[in-house]
């Protein structure tokens, strides 16, 4: 039996194994229960009362001694519904929360002027940030987009997500692609976008991507970094960067 699904849903590797054993030999003490599951007798107690509350285990007394047995197995069904429950309830706690978090960031971001993210998934999230400072017929800019290196495992994939979610949000992007992309550029990117080319000369790694006062500058080797600088200033040194560079660019 595969019994990984129940500790997807919550179990651990010690409550997996006493509660099966349970199911397998029915109404039993604490001894036959330790030497089948090859649970220690010193954690034994701990387990079961874990299950109890999970409502996996039941006991009753007999002859002056605790027996423990499972419970019907569709009760997991319950356990699982009841998890649900459980995480609809942070999740609307949660969001009542958000507003309170996001004036804490805001805050907070008006005291620091620059970030380090390390990580695709890091640097990634710089992108999906994105779609949710702009709004519909707002755009951005980015200067040297490309896929990185080939050790960047799956970003072309991400990209195309990402630009399906700002093209149904209406979010324009006005892209100097690198030239290598030309031939392999994900199909999402040119809805509601203008792309040109940059010359060949100019192939780089790192990508820059500016918006209202904030510029991040994603280097795309092995393991991305992403410099995220919040200064208006320097988005407008950047643009007028990009539109000079813009009026050289080839049309993709």
């Amino acid at each position: 039996m595969d019994t990984k699904l129940l500790e997807e849903i919550g179990l651990t590797d010690g409550e997996t194994k006493v509660y099966l054993t349970l199911l397998e030999i029915g109404t039993t003490t604490t001894g036959p229960l330790v030497k089948q599951s090859g649970i220690s007798a010193s954690k034994v107690y701990a387990i079961l009362d874990r299950l109890t509350k999970k409502g996996l285990v039941g006991h009753a007394m007999k002859g002056g001694v605790k027996q423990f047995q499972a419970s019907d197995p569709k009760r997991i069904l319950n356990y699982v519904e009841e998890k649900e429950q459980e995480l609809a309830e942070k999740k609307q706690k949660v969001m009542q929360l958000l507003p309170q978090l996001m004036l804490k960031q805001k805050m907070g971001a008006e005291k620091r002027s620059a970030e380090i993210y390390e990580g695709k998934k890091g640097v990634t999230n710089l992108f999906m940030n994105i779609l949710d400072d702009l709004k519909k017929g707002e755009q951005y800019y980015v200067i040297g987009a490309g896929y990185g290196m080939e050790e960047v495992v799956g970003l072309r994939p991400f990209f195309q997500r990402y630009h399906s979610e700002r093209a149904k949000k209406g979010i324009k992007v006005l892209m100097l692609a690198n030239a290598s992309v030309k031939e392999i550029i994900v199909p999402a990117t040119k809805q509601c976008s203008e792309v040109r080319l940059l010359p060949k000369e100019l192939i780089t790694n790192v990508q820059i991507t500016f918006y209202k006062e904030k510029t991040f500058i994603v280097l795309w080797c092995k393991n991305p970094i992403g410099f995220l600088i919040h200064n208006a200033e320097i988005v407008q040194g950047f643009r007028t960067y990009f539109e000079l560079l813009w009026s050289k660019a080839s049309n993709a």
